[in-house]
């Protein structure tokens, strides 16, 4: 047992006989015990310079002294839950905690007048009455500090320093006091405005936490004085518009026109409803710094947009060179059930010190009101409060209550000059309230009367705070009256102006309007693009990782692979699906286009084939070959991920949106892994271009392929992407030979504009003999949407049309019955966008076929077909018959041995074969299921 497993205030009594042993004989304890105690004493010594006085004097004044240090710490570590920060006084704090009654600490009244040894008082010392005072002024009152469960003893020095000195209350000066009645004027009365001119429209109100507004602003103030250039935001709807007003500085005429039913925002697509949309601008603080604002369109998925916003930083601090990610800051607002709540809160915080994730740092503002929807706190989370989950990174939580102004600018401050400091996360719980209901039509006392007779009764914080200045005569009345007036009247101009005028839309998607995707056409296009490299280019990329740095001792079963692709090279020999892969990164790097890939082992690749980075076998340091290839090439950036999909996924998307220029993938280690980030495949990935005018240029690497492993790792779920699709808003391929592969990654950014581009990657075919190209087809070429059988049988009577890994299977078996100018087998490499002239090109180069049929490994109900089936019947004006797997609830057996005789039997059927006990291939339009889960249509 360790100092760290078990010292807690619970397990006081075990340490105490632990320190008892080492003082009588350190050698009766374990060493990480003595180092333990000697640190502590030495600590002691240096807090309290009475400590060695005390040391000779008797032992019930050595034991007040420890009693006081504990006392101290036990207020640093649970004064928070004798806080006052519920303004609604719904669940008020005791005046006391018996955990923090003298008693506990053997210390009695009679102590009280004691004088003691203290940095928490100006003279460093004071009575133990005077202590605890300091204590509860600075722990116990509208903030309350969770951070005594962080390790790392600098930060909590860190921390000391600056709330103890100032009672967690400073002193603001008048102009920073009247900056704060002005965002709360903006604040409240733009919601009134709204409440007033667009009557039972939702729109999310932030009433009731209108000391966002403030917070924000001086957050980005002290960020900006900080340093800080950048600063990208997410937030769910609740209070989105008054940010984008009052924050971003979006103008209240588009807000209004938004309102009246316009979308200026809309070019193409369907955009999207006012409170989900993004803005941008530039912010000029109060000491003449520029910090450029972002915040990031999000869907009703509440958390959704947090490792979007992540992604995004990471790209911005990429880009500006900022190593140390000073320059740019994420905030995240969340919605206090949401942060407990939604899984991808964990996931998005796990990220946070992750090497290929790190952003330097977020500030999370919960903006708690106290209730989800309708749900009260004791029906959704299981924790105290609902910032518990951010303890697991060991980062300071503020709590503070909502209308205490001045303590919630206190703890923002604070919040920005701890990020930039340590680089780490920081969580604001700012207490509140929502005067409405979920919208603005609903009635809350259906379900929560009482705290909602309290709301309704309730004055505003901006006139809480405007009597509170008016009082100590900081503000007067008048002036009070016209800062609220000629905001009001302003809003009405504008108003008025919007009503009359209207409000000029854009021509350009809000993506496309600059920085580096300025130069990108936003409309998607089939001319083709050669994306051949040179022989010379490839030799270099291959010969680079046979070369380690001196001294570095690399696997030798690796060695032999490496040599080989050289030996390959030199023949002119086949290019396997590894080596294509390698060389397509390898060639874009050195044409100085980055790469980036991220995913669960994609370093070394699922299935033991990539091996981007290489480790040595002596001392476990990593080498990247793809990383030494020469002077001027791009960086090659590969992370093996946490075990997470949504918020990797949702990480490179953001990505994404502010990098285009680079080659970014995110793999799956099995296709049925994307199922556990659908929300961003969804919300994001498959719709922000129609609904925010965003592109992406992301690339997602899903293996699949029917091999016998059961119904978790054969199938990708093509046929939900394929659902997806419309308005040219995806790319879904399916390539089928290493060239392919290799012509599809570098088309994907080599072309003047960028798509999501979504990837069926083999498992089998990794490996299988046939799966090679030859070496010139990686030099000369391009990729194929369509590719015709390489045997040209222009004679055939049956064409078989498929996708991926089936076709070797179909191949194989067409050579064995000797069948080749019989039947001709045509692939349909890119699904979507369909490519319906190339198909239909090759397609009326075989005049005399008389059997069409779409052959796929899925069941009838996956795949490709329900997607190809209408659109290859209007194409030909044939029906097509279906060869494949019947409708099935699941997308595989798991028998190795049902799927072997299903695989023969499918590639049987497609051939023309009679196959006993099975139902003859049937037209497009039939699309009855045989019951058996073992049949083949």
């Amino acid at each position: 047992m360790t100092p760290t497993s078990v010292v807690s205030r619970a397990n006081l009594d075990l340490v105490e006989e632990y320190q008892r042993r080492w003082r009588e004989d350190p050698a009766s304890v374990d060493q990480s015990w003595r180092n333990f105690f000697e640190g502590y004493d030495l600590g002691a010594s240096l807090l309290n310079p009475y400590a060695a006085a005390y040391g000779d004097a008797p032992p019930p004044a050595q034991q007040a002294v420890k009693a006081v240090t504990r006392l101290v710490d036990a207020y640093r570590e649970m004064g928070h839950n004798l806080a006052d920060l519920d303004p609604l006084k719904l669940s008020p704090r005791g005046k006391s905690d018996e955990q923090l009654e003298l008693p506990t600490f053997g210390l009695s009244e009679a102590d009280l007048d004691r004088d003691f040894y203290s940095k928490l008082g100006e003279e460093r010392h004071g009575t133990l009455r005077e202590i605890i005072k300091v204590l509860r002024e600075t722990y116990c009152r509208t903030i309350g500090v969770e951070f005594m469960h962080i390790r790392d003893l600098e930060i909590r020095r860190w921390l000391f320093e600056r709330m103890e000195p100032v009672r967690n209350h400073p002193r603001f000066d008048l102009k920073k006091k009247r900056r704060i009645i002005y965002k709360l004027n903006e604040a409240e009365l733009f919601e009134t405005f709204l409440h007033k001119n667009f009557v039972g429209q939702k729109r999310f109100s932030l009433e009731g936490g209108e000391m966002l507004i403030p917070l924000l602003d001086a957050i980005i103030e002290r960020a900006g004085g900080l340093g800080v250039q950048e600063i990208v935001m997410g937030m769910p709807h609740r209070g989105r518009l008054n940010v984008l007003a009052n924050i971003l500085h979006k103008p209240y005429g588009l807000i209004f026109s938004e309102f009246e039913g316009n979308m200026p925002e809309t070019v193409a697509g369907d955009g999207d409803v006012k409170y989900h949309l993004g803005f941008s601008a530039e912010h000029v603080t109060q000491d003449r710094k520029t910090v450029h604002l972002t915040l990031t369109p999000n869907p009703s998925h509440l958390e959704a947009v947090n490792p979007v916003v992540e992604g995004r930083m990471r790209a911005k601090q990429r880009r500006a060179k900022d190593a140390l990610r000073k320059l740019g800051m994420p905030i995240l607002i969340h919605g206090d059930a949401a942060f407990a709540g939604q899984g991808l809160v964990a996931e998005t915080l796990n990220l946070s010190q992750l090497p290929g994730y790190r952003t330097g740092g977020t500030i999370h503002i919960v903006v708690n009101n106290q209730i989800g929807f309708t749900t009260a706190p004791v029906d959704g989370r299981s924790t105290r409060y609902c910032t518990d989950v951010a303890k697991m990174i060991e980062v300071p939580i503020f709590h503070v209550n909502g209308e205490d102004p001045e303590a919630v600018l206190f703890v923002g401050e604070l919040a920005a000059d701890f990020r930039q400091q340590f680089g780490r996360d920081v969580v604001i719980d700012m207490v509140c309230y929502r005067r409405h209901g979920h919208n603005e039509g609903d009635e809350p006392a259906f379900t929560q009367p009482v705290m909602y007779d309290n709301i309704n009764n309730r004055i505003s914080i901006r006139e809480l705070y405007t009597e509170q200045l008016v009082m100590s005569g900081e503000l007067s009345s008048k002036e009070a009256e016209t800062i609220a007036e000629t905001f009001a009247e302003k809003l009405q101009q504008v108003f008025e102006e919007v009503k009359r005028e209207g409000v000029e839309p854009r021509t350009v998607p809000p993506g496309y309007s600059s920085g580096p995707w300025a130069d990108l056409s936003p409309a998607f296009s089939f001319d083709p693009i050669e994306t051949g490299a040179s022989y010379e280019a490839l030799g270099k990329i291959a010969a680079v990782a046979v070369d380690p740095p001196a001294g570095f001792t690399p696997n030798h079963k690796l060695v032999r692979i490496f040599k080989n692709r050289v030996k390959v090279l030199e023949e002119r020999g086949g290019i396997d699906w590894a080596f294509a892969e390698s060389l397509a990164f390898g060639t874009l790097l050195q044409e100085g286009i980055p790469v980036r890939l991220s995913g669960q082992d994609s370093r070394r690749g699922t299935f033991s084939q990539r091996h981007a980075v290489l480790i040595d076998q002596q001392n476990g340091q990593p080498w990247v070959p793809l990383n030494n290839l020469g002077g001027g090439q791009a960086q090659f950036c590969v992370y093996d991920s946490l075990l997470s999909e949504a918020a990797v996924l949702g990480f490179d998307y953001g990505y994404s949106l502010d990098e285009p220029n680079m080659l970014i993938m995110w793999e799956a280690q099995f296709g049925d892994f994307a199922n556990g980030a659908q929300v961003i495949i969804d919300q994001f990935i498959a719709s922000a271009e129609s609904k925010w005018g965003r592109g992406s240029g992301l690339v997602m690497l899903l293996p699949h392929g029917y091999e016998g492993q059961g119904p978790e790792h054969s199938s990708a779920r093509l046929e939900r992407f394929l659902q997806l699709c419309a308005e040219e808003n995806m790319q879904v391929c399916v390539p089928s030979t290493p060239a392919q592969y290799f012509h599809m990654l570098r088309r994907q950014v080599l072309r003047n504009f960028r798509r999501p581009l979504i990837v069926m990657t083999p498992k089998s075919l990794l490996r299988r003999k046939e799966a090679v190209s030859p070496v010139d087809e990686l030099v000369v070429g391009r990729f194929h949407d369509v590719l015709d059988d390489p045997a040209a049988p222009k004679k055939a009577r049956r064409l078989l049309l498929c996708s991926g890994k089936v076709y070797y299977d179909l191949a194989a078996r067409r050579a064995e019955l000797g069948k080749e100018q019989e039947v001709a087998i045509v692939r349909l490499e890119q699904p979507y966008p369909f490519p319906a002239a190339e198909l239909k090109r090759i397609l009326d180069a075989y005049p005399d076929v008389r059997d069409w049929v779409w052959v796929q490994e899925e069941s009838q109900n996956m795949g490709c077909w329900t997607f190809v089936a209408p659109r290859l019947e209007e194409l030909m004006g044939v029906p097509f018959q279906y060869v494949g797997r019947d409708a099935s609830a699941s997308p595989a057996t798991g028998s190795k041995l049902v799927h072997d005789r299903e695989q023969s039997e499918l590639v049987e059927a497609a051939l023309g074969a009679a196959v006993p006990h099975l139902v003859t291939a049937t037209p497009v339009r039939s699309l009855a299921v045989a019951g058996s889960r073992e049949g083949v249509r």
